[in-house]
């Protein structure tokens, strides 16, 4: 009996840190989608352990921003254009959305690509069906599993991503030159460096990642709401520190996985001369002769698994964009015919996505030059977060302004990283 009781403490601390991980570690684990993969993949084989250093400079800034981006839906219980919408004007909103929207479109054709191609070489067949029939799936669990629900199924699918970590202890691996290339980086003022950078940066830092996390705090918060009706509100201190708690883990799992793709990819690919992907699932395929079948099919199952989450993610950060700037009411715990125009725009951005996959496009140009993309559009929206944070306290909902001076100052310099990154890659252009 005793021994039970004092078991019992760890038994709950242990749920209780599981039931506090949910928007920050499904997020997080979206971050790590087939066309993050490829790009991680790309900056491994065609440049060895050279870039393992970003994902550690990225993740203070990336966990900063998402922290921001989550008690912003949590405490106005809306999303970020809702907010940001008081900051910046029509013209300039629009534009944000649209690229957002395509970016995500693009986005999700490049997974679906993928994930097709994955599934080809793991059950043979053509990638096109399975393209078509995960992009199918993936809709239709958006649309018809209640929100609270879905999340709980986002948040066990995270699980796969610990495929890429068995992946990169499964071959050889120098792993005193790569703690030399990670901790002690050679940068070069190279175009290619820089835009690989600058891709990097912007498939880790990514808007639809800042607009998702938004998006699930404000439902949670408005579920929490119900259940408690008359009662007092969670304070500020629980709900920042389950918030923190949840999204700092989320972002460490995220660059800890990317970080070790570019690690397995270093190891076998450039090693071996092999300096340029053309997908996440080309990736997988080099890797079969030099890694062997147990590295191939774990970074295969991966791609399949990450692209099921992200997918749905993708979509339903655009609807919720979308629906925020146009005034179109509905969430993903509402069902489908109480919002229609929301799950239109969801079905748009899944089948748009699905479309794409299935035309003669190139599709490194679109998983690379969407990472690209989402580095530059990212510097906007993220200045007009951190001037929402920064009004004054009589002008905002909850405890806004009362974040600590740490994250409003880390929120700022990953602002200000992206921007310089945006910079160098045009600067690299012009000269």
């Amino acid at each position: 009996m005793a021994a039970d009781a004092a078991a019992e403490p760890r038994r709950i601390s242990l749920r209780a840190v599981w039931r506090a991980l949910g928007p920050g570690l499904v997020t997080g684990a979206a971050d790590d989608d087939p066309s993050g993969i490829a790009t991680y993949s790309q900056a491994g084989a065609q440049f060895g352990y050279a870039l393992t250093w970003t994902m550690f400079l990225t993740l203070p800034f990336m966990a900063a921003i998402q922290i921001i981006s989550a008690c912003i839906g949590w405490q106005t219980r809306r999303g970020l254009i809702a907010n940001i919408a008081q900051r910046l004007p029509r013209p300039a909103l629009y534009a944000v959305v649209t690229l957002l929207v395509v970016a995500n479109t693009i986005n999700i054709a490049a997974d679906l690509a993928a994930m097709g191609e994955a599934a080809r070489l793991v059950i043979d067949g053509s990638a096109l069906p399975y393209a078509l029939a995960f992009g199918l799936v993936c809709l239709i669990a958006e649309v018809f599993i209640p929100y609270h629900r879905y999340a709980g199924y986002l948040k066990f699918l995270t699980l796969i991503l610990l495929v890429y970590v068995i992946a990169a202890f499964s071959i050889h691996v120098p792993w005193l030159t790569v703690a030399a290339s990670t901790f002690a980086p050679t940068v070069t003022f190279e175009r290619d460096f820089l835009l690989l950078i600058v891709a990097v940066f912007g498939t880790t830092i990514s808007p639809y990642l800042f607009f998702w996390q938004a998006s699930q705090e404000a439902e949670e918060s408005r579920l929490s709401h119900r259940r408690q009706r008359g009662q007092h509100a969670r304070s500020g201190a629980a709900f920042f520190a389950r918030i923190s708690l949840d999204t700092w883990i989320g972002m460490l799992v995220s660059n800890l996985v990317a970080f070790f793709i570019m690690v397995t990819t270093a190891a076998t690919l450039h090693a071996n001369g092999v300096t340029r992907i053309e997908t996440a699932a080309q990736a997988a395929e080099a890797l079969r002769p030099l890694a062997g079948e147990l590295t191939f099919a774990l970074f295969a199952a991966g791609i399949i698994g990450t692209g099921l989450l992200a997918v749905p993610i993708l979509a339903g950060s655009a609807a919720y964009a979308v629906a925020e700037a146009f005034h179109i009411r509905g969430s993903l715990e509402a069902p489908a015919n109480r919002a229609v125009g929301f799950y239109a725009i969801v079905s748009a951005a899944t089948l748009g996505g699905a479309a794409l996959a299935a035309t003669d496009i190139d599709p490194i140009a679109m998983l690379f030059w969407t990472a690209v993309i989402n580095g530059v559009v990212a510097v906007p929206i993220m200045a007009a977060i951190m001037l929402v944070i920064s009004r004054p306290r009589r002008k905002t909902r909850g405890r806004l302004s009362l974040m600590p001076l740490w994250l409003k100052l880390l929120g700022w310099c990953a602002t200000m990283l992206m921007a310089l990154a945006a910079g160098l890659l045009g600067w690299s252009q012009i000269s």
